[in-house]
């Protein structure tokens, strides 16, 4: 039993303690087990923990102690009772949908999705006979007319990459609860420590832990969080296909939910700065960013986040030639499409994040040749702006 668990703790708090386990070395900071099989005791332990009748590590494709930790401390932080981590973000999607999903069902999901995610519902989810329909993120008139009999998820992105628009979660939970649906949010951009989708209706919370929640771009990973009974055929597809994140990766993730408050804090407060000098530029045609009051949903992002987060994404007076030459014209910035790190990178989402999908798809989830997307680091604003301000001058 976890010492912490019976004490009313703050989420900083359990960033920090939930779901430490000690060796018999009592060591302070979690040990990192890197160790595919596990010995037994006997044949007939081996047999009850094969069967699952019995508790205990079997192997680590679905059992890793270092694993555990990491999913009792983010099970913690969004208020689940249960969490499932994965390889990736991608295969934390993907392990729910074959978990929970067969051949004639049916998703509605928000058209601001990230890129891969759209190719995986068009490309691999209808080659398996699962059909998904793209509404607008804020309409939620439109999900309402998109369910079918057959909607098994409503899947969002919530603020979305790259235009970062909200999506209503208590009230879409109710369309979707409505019509025998489960919600999924993507809570990738919030994290737990800006958004806790779960306390506002949604069923799944589904994560890139290679964004924030590790926070150095380090390592890649994935996490699927919500009730051990939705959560049992995820686990089951994950113990028998196997898109399984390493004890090592997990390790990393787990330590750096440590530093996950106070670095999104200081990340949404970089972003502010750098998304409010952004609007003053002539060279900007637009600004994306859910803390500005100019947001369209700005009073939205106030009620069910607890700040802004990260993500900027602005539209420069051009098209591509000009977009580019600001991302070109960078010293400081990094050019990546990679997010969530300590180091700001800046990236154009039409030919890199969104580069695969059809132009029709990219004209429907609002991409323009313009756009260039922030993900705003932890260095100083000024030099920030002042890297900006080579492109844009």
């Amino acid at each position: 039993m976890n010492p912490f668990d019976e004490l009313d703790l703050d989420p900083q708090t359990l960033a920090i303690r939930a779901g430490t386990q000690r060796s018999q070395f009592g060591e302070h900071s979690e040990a990192l087990f890197l160790t595919s099989s596990y010995v037994f005791k006997s044949a007939a332990e081996a047999k009850g923990r094969f069967v699952g009748g019995d508790e205990g590590m079997v192997y680590s494709r679905f059992t890793n102690p270092t694993v555990d930790m990491l999913q009792t401390r983010l099970a913690a932080l969004e208020g689940a009772e249960a969490c499932i981590a994965t390889a990736s973000g991608m295969a934390a999607i993907l392990a729910v949908c074959m978990g929970l999903l067969k051949s004639g069902d049916h998703i509605v999901a928000s058209k601001g999705l990230f890129g891969s995610s759209i190719q995986f519902f068009n490309l691999y989810m209808a080659k398996f006979g699962v059909e998904t329909s793209y509404v607008d993120a804020d309409d939620l008139a439109a999900y309402e007319a998109a369910m079918k009999p057959t909607t098994k998820l409503v899947f969002v992105e919530t603020p979305s990459n790259p235009l970062t628009q909200l999506v209503d979660i208590a009230a879409t939970a109710e369309i979707a609860h409505r019509g025998g649906a489960l919600l999924v949010v993507d809570n990738c951009f919030c994290s737990p420590a800006l958004q806790q989708p779960l306390k506002l209706g949604a069923d799944i919370v589904i994560h890139s832990a290679t964004k924030y929640l590790d926070g150095q771009g380090r390592v890649l990973g994935g996490a699927v969080v919500g009730s051990k009974a939705l959560l049992e055929e995820v686990l089951r597809f994950l113990r028998t296909a196997g898109p399984t994140i390493s004890p090592f990766n997990a390790w990393i993730i787990l330590k750096g939910l440590e530093t996950l408050d106070i670095r999104m804090k200081a990340h949404s407060v970089n972003a502010l700065a750098v998304a409010s000098w952004l609007e003053q530029q002539p060279g900007v045609a637009r600004v994306f960013y859910p803390g500005l009051p100019s947001h369209p949903q700005y009073e939205l992002a106030r009620r069910q986040q607890k700040t802004g987060g990260a993500i900027v994404a602005f539209e420069v007076k051009g098209g591509q030639a000009e977009a580019w030459r600001v991302v070109d014209n960078c010293r400081l910035l990094s050019i990546t499409a990679n997010l969530g790190d300590t180091r700001t990178t800046i990236t154009h989402p039409a030919t890199t994040t969104h580069g695969r999908i059809t132009p029709e798809a990219r004209t429907a989830a609002g991409i323009q040749d313009s756009l260039i997307r922030l993900a705003v680091g932890l260095e100083a604003v000024k030099d920030i702006t002042d890297d900006l301000a080579r492109g844009l001058s």
